[in-house]
């Protein structure tokens, strides 16, 4: 039984990571017309930035254990809303894409070496780069739309990605090893990496 779930479990992880390369590397297009909330459901999930930051946190999050599980990705959630509406506003934060991917990098590579940080530690950290992510999705909000069903949208998007990465972290613990964990924290490393330099050579 435990090694029929174990092998269904890593054909879940592989399929999944399959269909982390989506054809728009980056979240930030135009859908056209289209509901507020079906637009910032859309925002989080179409860009691989978003996508490798928000299974991190949920990962992130299974490793910590304990409160953590559900503390960090809600405190990203909450945050991330309130620099959606700094987007929104029209308020000026710098160095947006910078720190989107700097999110990946640092939440990676907090996975990958298995760092256990105060919980109010932790939820700084993440609360500190969900601002870049809300930014970005409220910056770039169509004006016909509202605000607040665009919010809700990536909101919930973003949680459902943080619920993905806690659930395929519980599921490894008990099921693998925990060094699954760690490999998909290096796997967004790479990732990150790689929108790095996609970044350096577009410019």
């Amino acid at each position: 039984m435990i090694y029929r779930l174990k092998k269904r479990l890593m054909s879940f992880l592989v399929a999944f990571l399959c269909g982390m390369t989506p054809l728009a590397v980056y979240a930030h297009t135009n859908y056209g017309e289209t509901s507020g909330f079906l637009h910032g459901l859309q925002h989080p999930i179409s860009g691989l930035d978003h996508i490798l930051a928000m299974l991190a946190v949920g990962l992130w999050a299974s490793q910590l254990g304990g409160l953590a599980t559900w503390a960090v990705p809600l405190a990203f959630v909450g945050t991330m809303v309130l620099g959606g509406i700094l987007g929104i506003i029209g308020v000026s934060v710098p160095f947006v894409e910078q720190g989107i991917i700097a999110s990946d990098l640092i939440l990676g590579g907090l996975i990958l070496m298995v760092i256990r940080l105060p919980l109010s530690v932790s939820i700084i950290i993440v609360g500190l780069l969900a601002i870049f992510h809300g930014y970005a999705h409220g910056a770039e909000m169509p004006k016909a739309v509202s605000g607040l069903e665009y919010a809700l949208g990536f909101a919930v998007a973003t949680a459902g990605l943080h619920l993905l990465g806690m659930l395929t972290g519980v599921l490894a613990k008990k099921l693998l090893n925990e060094r699954v964990i760690q490999f998909a924290g290096g796997g967004i490393v790479l990732g990150a990496i790689y929108l790095l330099f996609g970044a350096l050579t577009a410019n």
